[in-house]
């Protein structure tokens, strides 16, 4: 019986020695300070609250990614897209991550967080959400990119829709920007609801640089619409060249810097409502080269009063509603003396020629003496406001 009660005593004493998991409550319980036991402590990594959450679909591109620990200590977070881009956001002072950017739209995220448990154990936890997919995708260019232009071209983000609201119109402005070298003042306004454009106080100073960036991303501009991606130009402001047309007068003073360099005379719309050039400061918007004119195009069929389809040459456009500067060999003997014109302004082959030559998008182009006014809206009209007037195009005013 001895040796039976020796041997029972070994064989408890063997088991108790081999414990390899125990569990949190004997751990707790123990003041053993074995390394065998602390170092088979269970781990606990923190625990992490990820908005939105795990396999979410349809989510709002201006819904913002919020990742918080409840337990541990929060660490590094990425947000990426399927091509890898990086949403900016930034580790607040309580210790949660928020988004600052937008999400594309139609697109899938990637969210990864880095923690630490209470007790030191680290761990990475990743949660995947989809964005909506609407029904359109606003598209949007910056113009004349790469370009050189003239003093009086504002820098200009041209959306192929109407972006419908105010307050759209609103987030689209605070998320773009302009820098221009060497500095100069001035401000953004909305012509119409499909052009936001940024001009300085008085026309850019030669040599200019103007940078334009659009970080509009996730930008609602309609209903179930929403931009895509974001974009960035840069155009250069060349030599100035202001001229002056006298429509009473029956001339052109083309100034380059300020000194006159040529006086061209021109023949302007014959009075009437429909005809007579409109009066307003202009900026050349295209150089067009040869345009067949034709007044079906401005609701005159033929065979109607007023009909007409011209051939011409040499055409710089200074309004969306048909008024050029051009060549009109047939009208040579009235120029300098009347108006005969359905509106532009007609010169001899020879001088229409000088001026397209010459001349450069975004020059500026004077029209005095006429009662009919140059609407904004009819061309690239930021120069139809006093500075103070434009500002209050802005959509923050």
């Amino acid at each position: 019986m001895a040796a039976a009660v020796v041997a029972g005593l070994a064989l408890v004493a063997g088991c108790s020695g081999s414990v390899d998991s125990p569990s949190t409550d004997n751990v707790a319980g123990s003041r053993s300070s074995s390394s065998s036991s602390s170092s088979s402590a269970t781990p606990t990594p923190a625990e992490l609250t990820i908005t939105p959450a795990k396999g979410a679909t349809d989510v709002l591109p201006t819904e913002p990614v919020v990742v918080s620990a409840t337990t541990g200590t929060l660490g590094d977070v990425t947000v990426t897209d399927a091509k890898g881009r990086k949403v900016a956001g930034k580790l607040g002072d309580d210790g949660t991550w928020k988004s600052s950017g937008l999400l594309a739209p139609s697109a899938a995220y990637t969210v990864s967080a880095k923690a630490t448990g209470e007790d030191g154990t680290p761990s990475t936890t990743t949660s995947t959400f989809t964005t909506l997919k609407p029904k359109v995708i606003a598209t949007y260019g910056i113009l004349n990119s790469g370009a050189t232009v003239g003093v009086g071209m504002p820098a200009s983000i041209q959306f192929d829709s109407a972006v419908t609201s105010a307050k759209m119109r609103a987030e689209v402005e605070k998320r773009v920007t302009v820098t221009t070298s060497p500095k100069q003042a001035g401000a953004w306004g909305w012509l119409d609801n499909r052009q936001l454009m940024w001009r300085p106080a008085n026309y850019w100073k030669p040599g200019t640089t103007v940078t334009v960036t659009a970080s509009l991303t996730g930008v609602q501009t309609g209903e179930d619409k929403w931009v895509g991606n974001d974009d960035s130009a840069s155009f250069t402001v060349g030599s100035s060249m202001i001229s002056t047309v006298d429509i009473k007068g029956h001339q052109m003073t083309v100034r380059r810097g300020g000194q006159v360099i040529k006086v061209i005379p021109v023949s302007t719309g014959r009075p009437g409502a429909t005809t007579e050039t409109r009066s307003g400061t202009k900026v050349i918007i295209r150089k067009e080269g040869h345009v067949t004119m034709d007044s079906t195009t401005i609701g005159i069929p033929k065979g109607k009063p007023g009909y007409y389809k011209e051939e011409t040459d040499w055409n710089l456009r200074v309004t969306w509603t048909g008024e050029y500067l051009h060549s009109a060999p047939w009208s040579v003997g009235a120029q300098g003396n009347a108006n005969v014109s359905h509106g532009c302004v007609n010169m001899s082959p020879a001088n229409a020629k000088w001026m397209f030559e010459n001349s450069k998008v975004g020059d500026v182009v004077n029209f005095i003496g006429s009662n009919r006014p140059f609407l904004p809206t009819e061309g690239i009209g930021v120069w139809q406001y006093s500075f103070a007037k434009w500002k209050a195009q802005s959509a923050l005013v």
